[in-house]
């Protein structure tokens, strides 16, 4: 039977190197492969890959060093503290990072909240000199064409901020606090570097919602974020009717029947209780089981005493397609946000078994709240 390969991480390519020279010392076949970096939906870098029977011998290398489980693969636990009073917005210059600008525009303004635009930029300036012609998509010749990439975006970074200014100006943003932030190296990677060092109290994501493909699955930044990181994140599809969320009516929060979402719940709504919406609880099966049911009425009537002016509807979701059951839900019943919760996992878990968070991210056009537990 062949050993097929798998992704073990996506890296800078020195990163990459530093970590195959590691596995190879401990007789682990590693292959470095190229992202593509054409299509900005897909993570800039390169893909260290090994063989499915090697996983669990790199897993436990990896995880048993911290020095390479933080530096490396960035799977340090975040210690807990205070979150500042930020919104990061990772942007792109897309059209949907400035819907993404939009909604969290508007919400700094309700929350007396200061917005971070970070932009996050790959220049492979060591490509041309080494011998791996294979690893990239393209070459970077001289100084100068790394000189031009960077002159690009800095002028898209202006551009962006004129943009908003302008829109502030003419009153269609709320005129609050905001800075620009530029990063070199890859887009997640940095992302979640500047969530640890920061903790920003929201990460808001623009995304191009259904239009996605799944073989981007592995490699989408906000799949990456919202699966690594310690703070909540609300991805907005491009699509999205709504410009605040003072227009939300009404939430479905998907539960699992584990005792975090009880945690998960409460954080969330401590976070939103300034604003008026009613809640579905609700629970994918694939099948019927009354179990199920008495256990969502459980929930239901520790909610209604723990939030007592909290309007909630609960409801079991069976489809044999979980995610096409969800979204014929979200279309019967007209709901605006989808919240759940993304429990941390580790690589070989998503991989094998992606969340259905990061699914929701390539089939659905509904914003997704996911609470990291």
């Amino acid at each position: 039977m062949e050993d097929k390969l798998v992704t073990l991480a996506i890296l800078t390519y020195t990163k990459a190197q530093i970590l195959k020279n590691v596995l190879e010392n401990e007789g682990i076949e590693t292959y470095i492969h190229n992202v593509n970096q054409i299509q900005p939906v897909v993570s800039s870098g390169v893909r260290l890959r090994i063989k499915e029977s090697d996983l669990p011998h790199a897993l436990k290398i990896t995880e048993s060093s911290a020095w390479l489980s933080e530096s490396i693969v960035g799977e340090k636990e975040t210690k807990k503290g205070e979150k500042s009073n930020k919104i990061l917005i990772p942007v792109d210059f897309s059209s949907y990072s400035m819907k993404a600008c939009e909604f969290a525009f508007n919400l700094a303004k309700t929350e007396n909240a200061e917005i971070i635009l970070l932009h996050v930029y790959f220049t492979p300036i060591y490509a041309s000199s080494l011998p791996y012609g294979d690893v990239f998509n393209y070459q970077i010749g001289d100084e100068e064409s790394v000189k031009t990439i960077i002159h690009k975006v800095h002028s898209d970074l202006k551009a962006l901020s004129d943009k908003i200014k302008d829109k502030v100006e003419s009153g269609e943003f709320p005129d609050v606090k905001y800075s620009c932030i530029l990063r070199e190296g890859i887009p997640e990677e940095e992302i979640l570097r500047y969530a640890k060092e920061q903790r920003p109290k929201l990460i808001i994501m623009g995304t191009r919602g259904k239009n996605q493909k799944d073989i981007d699955l592995i490699g989408s930044v906000t799949a990456e974020v919202i699966d690594r990181n310690r703070t909540a994140v609300l991805a907005i599809p491009e699509n999205t009717p709504f410009k605040q969320f003072s227009e939300v009516k009404q939430i479905a929060f998907i539960t699992n029947f584990d005792q975090r979402d009880l945690i998960a719940f409460d954080a969330f709504f401590n976070s939103w209780k300034s604003f008026h919406f009613s809640v579905s609880l609700i629970h994918l099966a694939e099948s019927k089981d009354t179990w199920n049911e008495i256990k969502l009425v459980g929930i239901k009537e520790y909610f209604h005493k723990q939030y007592p002016g909290l309007e909630i509807h609960y409801d079991v979701v069976m489809s044999d397609n979980l995610l096409k059951g969800l979204e014929q839900y979200i279309k019967d019943n007209q709901i605006d946000i989808i919240a759940l919760t993304s429990y941390k996992r580790n690589i070989f878990a998503r991989l094998f078994n992606p969340s259905i968070a990061r699914k929701m991210i390539f089939h659905s056009d509904t914003p997704l709240l996911v609470m990291n537990g």
